[in-house]
């Protein structure tokens, strides 16, 4: 498995969807941006903003990542 690290802070977990097919999110905002390793094959998703990964129990989340998109894209066109 092959992973790569990024400054990821606030996130949005979506929890899944309600009867009216609304999405169940929580909103988590953090005082300081943390490093991670992330599973490439989890990463969903890349704005110029957002990282969206899939977790267990299919959770998705959408974290605020601090790196330049640019980098970021060129590591995953590599893999």
């Amino acid at each position: 498995m092959k992973f790569i690290e990024l400054t990821l802070k606030n996130h949005t977990i979506l929890h899944g969807f309600d009867a009216r097919n609304k999405e169940i999110t929580e909103d988590v905002e953090v005082q300081e941006a943390s490093k991670k390793l992330v599973a490439i094959d989890r990463i969903l998703s890349l704005s110029e903003k957002f990282i969206l990964i899939e977790y267990a129990y299919n959770r998705i989340i959408y974290w605020e990542y601090m790196e330049d998109y640019k980098s970021v894209k060129a590591i995953l066109d590599k893999h």
